[in-house]
């Protein structure tokens, strides 16, 4: 199937965009992460997506962004809206997909409605920003060549530790991320499968005011958040 032109500008004076599906980037911390591009794309879009309401309405209030349509999308409901979406966008509207922070779609939910939407032909275009994976891996002391973004572990504490034996096989750094409150449990399952002398890299609250980097052995690095709740991202290098 050949796709409808996915070179669509938000530029333009214009106050409208082409219909389509655009996968907006927001910032994951400090609001000055805002691209220009990204404002006008929200400001533009017929449709905010996003995967909880009060979330959604907040970031337009923010931008001061009034009477848009907000579609819920999450993981109670997102087969349900697929044809809901498409629908939208046969008839002409586009569509602004964001997650609560940071770049949709890394252990987001919206897989499906991307592929819906670019099954059917219609475009689906990228407003690239923030992203608390890349930020965490340009501030890491590390040679990067390649790298395995893992994202959740397994809650169960059985399947976690199964899960990390089968990372310890890898020669390459491994990217990790949970909940804030699952930090220390995180840390302390690594230090059991990859040692407690494994250098980690762990990012907290990026973007933030209190924003802290650490790269240490995993023992020290838990010795230092032990118990803490933070956002995060853990590189094992």
């Amino acid at each position: 199937m050949i796709k409808k032109d996915t070179f669509l500008s938000t530029t333009g004076g214009d106050n409208a965009i082409a219909a389509g599906l655009y996968v907006v980037a927001t910032p994951i911390g400090n609001p000055a992460d805002f691209t220009f591009r990204a404002v006008e794309t929200l400001k533009k879009a017929d449709i905010l997506v996003c995967e909880e309401y009060r979330n959604g309405l907040r970031l337009l209030k923010k931008l001061g962004i009034t009477e848009k349509e907000i579609l819920t999308l999450n993981e109670h409901n997102e087969q349900q809206q697929l044809d809901a979406c498409l629908l939208k966008i046969a008839a002409g509207s586009s569509l602004a997909l964001v997650s609560d922070c940071g770049t949709p779609l890394f252990s987001d939910p919206g897989h499906a409605l991307v592929k819906v939407i670019s099954d059917a032909g219609y475009p689906v275009v990228p407003i690239p920003g923030v992203s608390s994976l890349m930020a965490a891996l340009s501030a890491a002391p590390i040679h990067l060549k390649q790298f395995f973004f893992a994202g959740f572990l397994p809650r169960a504490e059985k399947d976690r530790a199964a899960e990390l034996k089968r990372l310890n096989l890898m020669r390459v750094p491994i990217v990790l991320m949970d909940t804030p409150y699952r930090m220390s449990a995180v840390l302390n399952a690594v230090s059991a499968a990859f040692g407690k002398k494994r250098t980690v890299t762990l990012a907290m609250n990026l973007t933030q005011p209190d924003e802290r980097i650490l790269t240490d052995s995993v023992s020290a690095i838990l010795e230092n958040v032990q118990n803490q709740k933070k956002e995060f991202i853990l590189i094992i290098h």
